[in-house]
């Protein structure tokens, strides 16, 4: 291949690099308000009684919402196939507050200084109402969050569970009874926020058609698109959702935040409209990943083979469930995804809670699996007195297994069949332990007060969303041999544009700058479900893929045709009969334009799949642990991946870098407490820690030899995966250090030295 594995330059690079206006903000609106919300003070509360006739009254503001604005419509904010397989439990506003960062009213004004002191004028009369914030309290109090009848798709909102999880093969309760050994452990994971560069910004404004447009930092144009149009009752075909460059979204944007607020600006002013959270904002007002506590019992015979693997999941969904019964069954998906086991069981409930909204974020409810499931294998590799990579390695799914959990559980619906046809795990975990130094590092003897010490992880993740996820493509030729490639695709700064306009190159047998992108505009490109579940490669790159190759084969069949020959070829953009005689692109399709049948060469296609292939992911974590202070520091992690075909290596060896410092964050920094009242305490960077540059480790990233024959040139996707295995690599490092076993995120120092007390 040609194009197919190179470190091509960025599709979009010159005008980044250069500081063009291409992000969201980065337009200029006459006559344009500026929107402000006003959000609860409180966890849980009625609104008895708000009066805006003040804030109406100041000079420069416009307009002012309230729940008396609204029908009583519920939806969800879930940026998701549809129909959207979690609880319709939203409005726009609603009349009860359910966590402290609940929408109450928005204002539109002249500026944002007039629209901030507007939102102090608002007079708001609450009822409180008591808050549950405890996940087991929550499924037994007499606190009900969501008991209106016209909620929907809501597990059980007498025990307040938002979604419910329960599958089983085989028989897991003889296989554990029957096991050589067995192992338990109760862990969990925390809130984390994704922490983009870009906060969440929209723009609006009515065109000279009269028709809606959204210009919004989004994961997921199209879905904007739909749920905007249901819950302003308008129809889809008045709204035009436009995508431009994102800095960052990680799963915050996969949702339908503020859209909704300057649509209904606009619609009722006629004015164009704008919003954009503060940092502040972002971490109380936005979404967070969900905090779930994770319990595994692992059997084992006396082959250290597994014999059963028994999952229950607790999650925080907090007030709302937009995401809760997909994210929850993503941590058991692949948490029964990575190892073969006989007998499997799961179950679920995701619970509301006085607390903020949890949403998607990169890995999407896979970070919560592997952490308590690689720390059980630790340990139990350390009580059964085996390698902990050998442990692993007896254990994986290998090429040709059926993944059982895949056929019984999908996102929302039942599963479908899932066959490995490509894994190379084995090898990231062999290549990673002689990157690593493991054994070296592994037999030292730790003394004094800093010890150090080495752990490993394995992970999985997918490829898109079985017989959900779709992409669609088109390719259209011009006279000077370049093409125009648009697509639904959405491009994150991951660089899936110039990923596409690769495998359109390798296709079409041109340079990369012969294609030209556009993407994610409703109105100009075609759908595509958005840009989540690691499927843009694996789903719209094969989109790309099928439409190029009808354009390729509409110009050999022009070709032939001018050069009046049966049998062609193309050989270095020409079109070349067996006689030699030939013909160059350029004029093939300037003489398609111009004469002869006078047509446009193009295609177009769409692609879904049945299949998800898993990458793999081993990462190898070295640490140091400060014995006086408790404090760990990480040295050095070695990652080492299998998503296939690499199809831009310097692209993917970013996502690897950019993935690791969010796992560490979660690991060991970021923390996320919050009062008595529900309130959360960290609201700048300054308190909210998240890994910087100054920050990281030494960090070794490599890639295993791998190819997916599903995917387009054998590639599967990189953007989640990095992300599931640093943090249980790292606890496992602190046991292999100071044998103090680390079960909730993030790392406490307090919780460290304890250990080493008790030890």
């Amino acid at each position: 291949m040609k194009i197919i594995g190179q470190d091509t330059k960025r599709v979009d690079g010159q005008a980044l690099v250069r500081g063009n206006p291409v992000f969201a903000d980065d337009i200029t609106l006459k006559n344009v308000l500026h929107v402000k919300i006003l959000h609860s003070p409180v966890a849980h509360a009625k609104i008895i009684r708000i009066d805006t006739s003040e804030a109406e009254a100041l000079e420069g503001v416009v307009a002012v919402f309230t729940h008396h604005d609204f029908e009583t419509h519920y939806y969800t904010t879930a940026g998701q196939g549809y129909p959207e397989p979690g609880p319709r439990d939203m409005r726009i506003l609603d009349s009860t507050v359910r966590y402290v960062g609940d929408k109450v009213a928005f204002v539109a004004a002249e500026t944002v200084e007039t629209a901030i002191q507007a939102l102090d004028l608002i007079q708001v009369d609450y009822e409180e109402l008591p808050a549950i914030f405890d996940l087991e309290e929550a499924m037994s109090s007499d606190i009900k969050l969501h008991l209106e009848e016209n909620k929907t798709g809501i597990h059980d909102a007498s025990q307040n569970i938002a979604s419910h999880l329960d599958a089983e093969l085989g028989d897991v309760d003889f296989a554990l009874k029957s096991s050589d050994y067995v192992f338990e452990g109760t862990y969990s994971t925390p809130f984390v926020q994704m922490a983009s560069i870009e906060p969440h910004i929209s723009l609006t404004w009515l065109d000279d058609n009269n028709r809606l447009v959204i210009r919004t930092s989004t994961q997921v144009p199209y879905h904007v698109r739909r749920i905007v149009a249901e819950v302003l009752d308008i129809p889809v075909g008045r709204i035009r959702v436009i995508k431009p460059r994102i800095g960052g979204g990680f799963g915050g944007k996969q949702e339908i935040l503020n859209e909704e607020l300057v649509a209904a600006v606009t619609l009722r002013t006629g004015r164009p409209a704008r919003i954009e959270y503060t940092r502040k904002e972002e971490l109380y007002a936005a979404r967070l990943r969900h905090p779930e506590r994770v319990s595994f019992k692992l059997g084992f015979d006396s082959d250290h083979i597994l014999t059963a693997i028994d999952l229950n999941i607790l999650e925080n969904c907090g007030a709302y469930g937009p995401h809760a019964l997909t994210v929850m069954s993503v941590t058991a998906q692949k948490a029964l995804s990575l190892y073969k086991a006989p007998n499997i069981r799961v179950n679920g409930d995701g619970v509301y809670t006085n607390l903020p909204i949890g949403g998607a974020y990169r890995g999407y409810g896979a970070p919560q699996a592997m952490f308590p499931l690689e720390s059980l294998m630790d340990e139990a590799a350390h009580v059964m007195g085996i390698d902990p990579i050998d442990l692993r390695l007896k254990n994986l799914f290998k090429v040709g297994d059926d993944v059982p959990i895949a056929k019984i559980l999908g996102e929302g619906r039942e599963g479908f069949p899932m066959v490995l046809y490509s894994t190379e795990v084995a090898a990231c975990l062999t290549t990673g332990k002689e990157l690593s130094n493991w054994d070296v590092l592994r037999a030292s003897q730790q003394s004094g007060r800093f010890r150090k010490g080495i752990g490993v992880a394995a992970a999985g993740q997918g490829s898109g969303i079985p017989g959900i996820d779709m992409g669609s493509a088109f390719i259209k030729m011009n006279e000077d041999a370049s093409f125009n490639l648009q697509v639904g695709a959405t491009d994150l700064g991951t660089g899936s544009d110039t990923a596409l306009a690769q495998i359109a190159a390798e296709v079409l047998e041109v340079p990369i700058d012969k294609i030209i992108v556009y993407s994610s505009d409703t109105d100009m490109t075609p759908f595509d479900t958005g840009a989540y579940a690691s499927s843009t490669t694996y789903i719209s790159g094969s989109a790309v893929k099928k439409a190029a190759e009808v354009c390729k084969a509409m110009i050999l069949e022009q070709g032939r045709k001018l050069l009046q020959a049966p049998e062609a070829k193309i050989v270095d953009q020409h079109v070349v009969a067996d006689d030699n005689h030939r013909i160059s692109y350029e004029s093939i399709c300037t003489k398609c334009f111009y004469t002869d049948e006078q047509k446009q060469i193009m295609g177009s296609a769409s692609h879904m799949s049945y299949d998800s292939p898993p990458p793999f992911n081993a990462t190898f974590a070295e640490v140091e642990v400060d014995t006086l202070t408790g404090i760990v520091r990480v040295i050095r992690i070695v990652s080492v991946t299998d998503a296939g075909q690499i199809i831009n290596p310097k692209m993917a060896e970013g996502q690897i870098e950019g993935g690791i410092p969010q796992a560490l964050g979660m690991a060991l920094t970021e923390f996320m407490p919050f009062d008595e009242r529900g309130r959360f305490l960290n609201l700048d960077f300054n308190s909210y820690h998240i890994y910087t540059a100054q920050d990281m480790p030494e960090l070794v990233v490599r890639f295993a030899e791998s190819h997916e024959p599903t995917g387009p040139y054998g590639a599967k996707a990189v953007a989640e995966i990095p992300i599931n295995a640093p943090a249980p690599a790292i606890t496992n490092a602190i046991y292999n250090a100071t044998g103090v076993r680390i079960k909730h995120l993030p790392v406490r120092p307090d919780v460290v030295l304890h250990g080493i007390d008790q030890g």
